[in-house]
This record gives C-alpha cells, structure tokens and sequence, in this order.
C-alpha cells in the first residue's frame, strides 16, 4: 500500500513539470525530449526528494536522464 501512495506522490511532481509517464513516454529524456536545462531537472529530483522523504545521491542525481532511473533510484 505504501508504494501506491508513493507512486502517486510522484505522479502528481511529475504532472506539475508537465510530463507524462503513460506508455513510452516514461522513458523520454529529460534533456533531449522535453527541452529541460539541469536546474529543472535537479529541482524536479529535489521535489520528488521532498514529497517521499528520501535523498539521492549527488552524482546520481546529476547523471538521472530519464523518469524511470529517477523513479528507480528513489524507491530502492
């Protein structure tokens, strides 16, 4: 149950950036697909940080490019 409640926590980070993680469209890049500098996407990952209580490292957080590797690296 709890990682319901966690998923939909970062649906909702997700939805205020404007992507969507249907379909393929959860492996886009970040940089490339979706036209977001580093500062959006580290404070996309700084968000997400925020809403499940849980850090990720510096330099995972630097080389994340795609949703899923961000939604990974947070839930382990």
């Amino acid at each position: 149950m709890k990682n319901y409640t966690n998923f939909r926590k970062i649906i909702a980070v997700f939805h205020l950036y404007g992507i969507s993680l249907m379909g393929k469209r959860k492996f886009d890049n970040l940089y490339e697909v979706h036209k977001m500098d580093q500062i959006f996407v580290l404070g996309l990952i700084f968000e997400l940080e925020l809403a499940l209580h849980r850090e990720m490292e510096d330099d995972e957080a630097y080389a994340a490019q795609v949703p899923v590797n961000i939604i990974e690296k947070l839930l382990e």
